[in-house]
């Protein structure tokens, strides 16, 4: 079986970007991908680490005017990520972890290459915790499938020319100033293909295939390991799910494809929530809780394709687990149980919750009922005081005293009433 090498790359928003750093810097409590073994994360090997999240250092670059993303819209897409990926059993035939270090250090180069430069990356982690079930089994050993994410920002050049609104009429159509300018498009622009014979490549309607240029990255990757001396490889398909993929790879095809949803459905709520009147912080506090539920709802459904395919049926239709998988399903099981518990407590929670709040509502409609009537009564008085306050304290004054000497003139007969009796 021939070894593959595979590059892939994806465009995220800068509100779906959180999901890729908690999958690639292992933030999250769980993973859509159920090889993950914690205890060997730290093995996880950077070529860069990123100095906060991968946000605050697009941020940090963007303030210092590093990059600009003059004229984009809020849901444009401004944050890449290149996987580089060889067959499992390529690193575990020549090494295993040191060869593999040894290898995607090499692939960084290309990486920082195809970035434009090495400030516009925000992090290249090599993963060495995720167990490949299908060659573990073959060898009867754990094997680590290791691959390489490298996050970046793609930047293009860009002239930026004076306008006929420039005073100067000399000037127009000249070169103001050059921006490095946020773009996936116009960092990866869709390209023509051509046959062999040099003609365009049509579809059954006539019209010219367009091909993503980063599908040429198959091309790079692969020339650009086999001048560093490594062999024994051959070039990948990209977007291929053929035999020769490993169960890993073809694992992480179906994460990435699953992926693709979520972030669809991010980009949704963001458009949703940039039309709501609500303050920056409101919104971002729902974008984060929307990112939470999603990453919640991928590891479900992760876990319901690694029981789709686990297990094995002997000659007489029994299923027969292997010690990790029977380990897997006993902590899946277990995990329901006590979600079962917590669902049971938060339903009662919900009720006594809904009961207060009646309660309370209820008691709020007495005070704003309250508070209406006595907005009524004092309406006049208001606007008066609004319009005419000096008038208005005048009068005050001038009532408080006839009611003062009223008050008084009332009180006189009671005190000479009271004399005479003690008289």
């Amino acid at each position: 079986m021939a070894n593959m090498t595979v590059v892939r790359n994806q465009a995220y928003t800068r509100g779906s970007a959180s999901i890729r750093e908690r999958h690639n810097e292992r933030k999250n409590e769980c993973y859509s991908n159920a090889d993950i073994q914690l205890e060997r994360s730290p093995l996880n090997f950077h070529f860069k680490h990123c100095a906060g999240t991968y946000t605050e250092e697009f941020d940090r670059l963007l303030s210092n005017g590093v990059i600009s993303t003059r004229g984009l819209k809020p849901t444009a897409k401004v944050i890449d990520e290149m996987v580089f990926d060889v067959n499992t059993l390529y690193f575990e035939e020549n090494g295993g972890y040191d060869f593999a270090k040894r290898f995607y250090e090499e692939a960084y180069r290309l990486a920082v290459k195809e970035a434009g430069n090495e400030r516009y990356i925000l992090s290249a982690v090599m993963h060495a915790d995720e167990v490949n079930i299908g060659a573990s089994a073959a060898l009867e050993k754990d094997v680590y499938h290791y691959h390489l994410h490298v996050v970046y920002i793609p930047v293009v050049e860009k002239e930026v020319k004076w306008t006929k609104r420039c005073k100067d009429p000399a000037l127009v159509g000249k070169i103001k100033e050059n921006i490095q300018q946020v773009s996936h498009s116009k960092k990866w622009p869709r390209n023509t293909m051509f046959d062999e014979n040099g003609e365009i490549i049509r579809n059954r309607e006539g019209n010219a295939i367009l091909v993503n240029s980063y599908s040429l990255l198959q091309d790079r990757f692969y020339e650009h390991m086999k001048s560093a001396g490594f062999k024994d490889f051959e070039r990948g398909t990209y977007g291929s799910t053929a035999a020769h993929q490993s169960t890993a790879e073809f694992k992480i095809h179906k994460d990435m494809e699953r992926l693709e949803k979520l972030e669809q459905a991010i980009e949704y709520a963001e458009t949703e929530f940039m039309d709501m009147d609500i303050t920056m912080q409101e919104r971002q506090e729902k974008i984060n809780a929307l990112n939470k539920k999603l990453a919640i709802r991928e590891a479900g459904a992760a876990d319901l394709d690694y029981l789709d395919d686990v297990g094995k049926k002997d000659f007489m239709g029994r299923i027969i687990l292997t010690p990790k998988e029977l380990n897997k399903v006993r902590s899946l099981a277990q995990e329901g149980a006590e979600a079962r518990g917590k669902i049971c407590d938060l339903e009662n929670a919900l009720a006594r919750s809904k009961r207060e709040t009646n309660y309370a509502r209820g008691q709020w409609n007495i005070w704003k009922q309250n508070y209406d009537e006595l907005l009524i009564k004092t309406k006049p008085y208001l606007e008066a005081i609004k319009f005419f306050p000096q008038k208005v304290m005048e009068f005050l004054e001038r009532s408080m005293q006839e009611h003062k000497a009223a008050h008084q003139a009332r009180k006189a007969p009671h005190k000479e009433r009271r004399r005479d009796y003690e008289r």
